[in-house]
């Protein structure tokens, strides 16, 4: 499914965009220690409070907070981002900057793009499923360009636009948000809002 190139419309196209996870030490970092150790962290004190560190594999960005709270963003999988976070703890043993006992490392946020592979009626989505689901779904064309709908199970919010593109966020889960879009694809499909080309 992951990474496919001809869509179908019983195997949407799923790609995950950015992985947000932080990590909790159990006690402060000299941030100040850190910069002087790793010299290509940017750190500007005056105009934000954490330092940024970057890693080119896994390519992401790391804030680290001097209260020992750290937040990954830019990993494109769940493994990566928690890669990311033991890399740089140990980059920092490594270079006398202790790290006292194991981190708790936590997904935040999952944000991935999708394309159903067929046109949605956003219109008649709304009308038909608008009221019958509460205020699970906003649809204001002349604000925003697509339909916002907000599912339950599995908590996730998903964007979707007339040309069967999808943004999915707001899971902490891969599995989530495959879960997620596949239910939307069933619910258009039931309403007979989706129409496939082929």
């Amino acid at each position: 499914m992951k990474g496919k190139s001809k869509y179908s419309p019983d195997e949407p196209w799923i790609k995950i965009e950015n992985v947000v996870a932080s990590a909790s030490l159990k006690h402060g970092i000299d941030i100040r220690a850190v910069r002087r150790a790793f010299p290509e962290t940017e750190y500007k004190p005056e105009v934000f409070p954490g330092l940024v560190f970057r890693l080119n594999r896994p390519k992401t960005a790391t804030l680290i907070f001097s209260s020992g709270k750290m937040v990954c963003t830019g990993a494109k999988s769940e493994k990566d981002s928690i890669r990311a976070l033991k890399s740089i703890i140990r980059k920092m043993n490594k270079e006398n900057i202790v790290i006292m006992g194991k981190p708790e490392i936590e997904i935040q946020n999952i944000v991935a793009s999708a394309n159903l592979g067929g046109r949605v009626d956003l219109f008649g989505f709304y009308q038909m499923c608008g009221r019958s689901m509460g205020g699970k779904i906003m649809y204001e064309p002349e604000q925003f360009p697509g339909l916002i709908y907000r599912m339950e199970d599995p908590k996730a919010v998903i964007l979707v636009f007339a040309s069967g593109k999808l943004v999915c966020t707001g899971t902490r889960k891969e599995a989530d948000v495959y879960r997620a879009v596949d239910k939307l694809r069933r619910i258009l499909e039931e309403y007979n809002v989706i129409s496939y080309d082929h």
